[in-house]
């Protein structure tokens, strides 16, 4: 079975078939998927929606675009939600530098250091959202030296990837893995040990090749995994087993 370990069943592509998607998942080899949230309604959402379905767990927490509504009264929100049994993670926080409109970068950098230190006082692993951010990421991460976590849809360079692993901390592939111009993550990925690797949907959000372009589901990290096992010079059965396993172990999931 599948894990995909980033996939947003709360955002509105999903409107219409939500229910017909998560449902017919199992069917499709998948047999875990996190949802994480990006603000206040859709960290609700995220974990009832893991309520519903046996396979599907929620993370819960501000995305660096959405945390403009952002007051340190938000993390009692955030605090009473994580102590659902199916949320295992306070995410996705991190910094994203690359639209002009998004929150002050310096206010940013506040939410994502209140959400890395309830993360640590909840000893639950953080999901970082990192773009065109990484040297800021990347020190917000060392002042945490207890936090564990995934940077994910990993953009990165190979040697920020080798920096992380030397943290603890795992890294993980989205459908860019399967794109033409993917060179600077294929190279990410041979640098990354299989023990520190998970992969991801992102969903509904940037489809694999041969679906690039259409709304992406949790039923297509199979072609990652197969892109992936094909970087690593594995099967695809191995890369499966490998990143279930790892996701389980890093979520905390039985």
């Amino acid at each position: 079975m599948l894990f995909d370990t980033h996939a947003h069943y709360d955002a509105d592509r999903f409107d219409a078939d939500r229910d017909q998607v998560l449902a017919g998942l199992p069917d499709r080899g998948v047999g875990l998927v996190v949802n994480p949230g990006c603000d206040i309604p859709s960290s609700r959402m995220a974990a009832e929606l893991a309520e519903r379905y046996p396979f599907l767990y929620a993370a819960v927490g501000y995305h660096p675009e959405n945390s403009a509504p952002y007051v340190p009264a938000d993390l009692d929100v955030f605090r009473e939600l994580a102590a659902r049994p199916k949320v295992v993670a306070i995410g996705e926080i991190g910094l994203d530098y690359y639209w002009e409109e998004n929150p002050p970068r310096e206010f940013q950098r506040e939410v994502f250091r209140a959400q890395m230190a309830l993360a640590e006082e909840l000893d639950l692993p953080v999901i970082v959202h990192d773009r065109e951010a990484h040297a800021d990421s990347l020190a917000i991460v060392r002042e945490f030296p207890r936090v564990r976590g995934v940077f994910h849809c990993f953009s990165g360079s190979a040697e920020m990837a080798r920096e992380l692993v030397k943290l603890g901390w795992m890294v993980s592939f989205t459908g860019v893995l399967t794109y033409k111009n993917a060179r600077k993550a294929v190279e990410a990925a041979r640098a990354v040990p299989l023990d520190r690797m998970m992969i991801e949907t992102d969903s509904p959000y940037m489809a694999p090749v041969p679906h690039r372009g259409m709304r992406n589901d949790s039923g297509y990290v199979a072609f990652i995994c197969q892109r992936l096992a094909e970087i690593k010079g594995i099967s695809s059965q191995e890369c499966e087993e490998i990143t279930f396993q790892n996701g389980k172990r890093f979520f905390g999931i039985p």
